[in-house]
């Protein structure tokens, strides 16, 4: 096999291209976030999953309930713990706990750039593949539902648009790129704008 014909191959190369980090404040022009905050550590997983109808990119619908970006959609992950060993392992144990993820299926390929998140978190995107024959468990307390995109519907810039909404008063700038019935937006939005910028680059 060579290796154009590796389906994951761009995304690869995608990760060695040069790119800075992102933020929720990207396209507002009020000043950039404020200085000096202090930022929370947290990690996602980028889960890219073969299957037999194409590569199809892991997404869960949060929780009605929870206190930080309820009922929105995100990747699986949180806060990095004290007690986790790095980045990669707070991604897989929170994909573990939201989703039922064996962190043994699951082959981590690098790091996204980071992305600050108005709500005062410092994300970084881990991406990883994930073996076809994992099927995801929903976790009650923080999971509705999980659900899977078209990775190629994700990698291509035009599928995006930018559109606004008030939040505490002002008005707030953020990419979206919905699916069927997902309306995909905010941090979850920018990050997968910022690897498909990188992939057809």
């Amino acid at each position: 096999m060579t290796a154009d014909a590796d389906p994951l191959q761009r995304l690869r190369r995608a990760l060695a291209a040069p790119a800075g980090p992102s933020s929720d404040f990207d396209l507002n022009r009020d000043g950039g976030p404020p200085r000096m905050r202090r930022l929370r550590p947290a990690a996602v997983l980028v889960g890219i999953q073969p299957l037999p109808e194409g590569l199809r990119l892991v997404l869960t619908k949060r929780a009605s309930h929870l206190r930080h970006h309820p009922g929105q959609i995100s990747f699986p992950g949180g806060k990095q713990d004290d007690d986790d060993p790095g980045i990669e392992a707070a991604a897989l144990r929170e994909a573990r706990e939201e989703i039922g993820l064996d962190p043994a299926a699951a082959q981590v390929l690098g790091h996204l750039p980071g992305h600050e998140t108005v709500t005062g978190f410092a994300i970084t995107p881990v991406l990883a593949r994930i073996d076809p024959a994992f099927r995801p468990q929903a976790q009650p307390g923080e999971v509705e539902e999980v659900f899977r995109v078209p990775l190629d519907h994700v990698l291509d810039p035009a599928r995006y648009r930018v559109e606004r909404r008030l939040w505490l008063g002002q008005w707030r700038h953020y990419y979206t790129v919905p699916w069927g019935p997902y309306y995909i937006w905010g941090a979850t939005a920018r990050i997968l704008r910022g690897l498909a910028e990188r992939v057809k680059a």
